[in-house]
């Protein structure tokens, strides 16, 4: 299984605007500290938004923060927004086309079921949370702390 692109974004959106902690994110800044364009990061804001991970807010000092506590927001949350599909086999798809004998009573089914399944366990154990404190200098290499950036810049006499 390979998740989108959407996914790698939104989840990298959602560990910004928790770094950021406080004060509101701006799509341009976030697209820029990620390297992608700001079309595809609005994209991505609307399903974060229907689904309360993300609140914006319009006018010239805008942005965009989180919906609740980045503790309170699993990466099995942002999966399920952002992800169409889990099919991992022709046999998970519900469109009625399977030909297989074999489709009610499948071995294979049924260990792909399980697997999606600790899958989606694994994810639901870990937060946007514990994805920013992992990495202690993640407001640094983001670009959101100017005073770890002078010391870097500015050698010290």
């Amino acid at each position: 299984m390979r998740l989108t692109k959407q996914t790698n974004y939104a989840v990298r959106m959602l560990m910004y605007c928790a770094a950021n902690d406080g004060h509101l994110s701006r799509i341009p800044e976030i697209a820029r500290a990620y390297g992608v364009s700001e079309l595809f990061l609005f994209k991505i804001l609307q399903p974060l938004n229907k689904a309360g991970l993300v609140q914006t807010v319009r006018g010239r000092n805008g942005g965009v923060k989180l919906g609740r506590a980045a503790d309170k927001i699993t990466l099995f949350d942002v999966v399920r927004v952002t992800e169409d599909s889990f099919a991992m086999a022709e046999c998970f798809e519900d469109d009625g086309a399977i030909e297989c004998p074999l489709v009610d009573s499948c071995g294979l089914n049924s260990a792909l079921r399980k697997a999606l399944n600790a899958f989606f366990d694994v994810l639901a154990d870990y937060t946007i949370d514990d994805l920013v404190k992992a990495r202690p200098q993640i407001n640094f290499l983001l670009g959101l702390d100017p005073v770890d950036m002078m010391k870097v810049v500015a050698p010290a006499a």
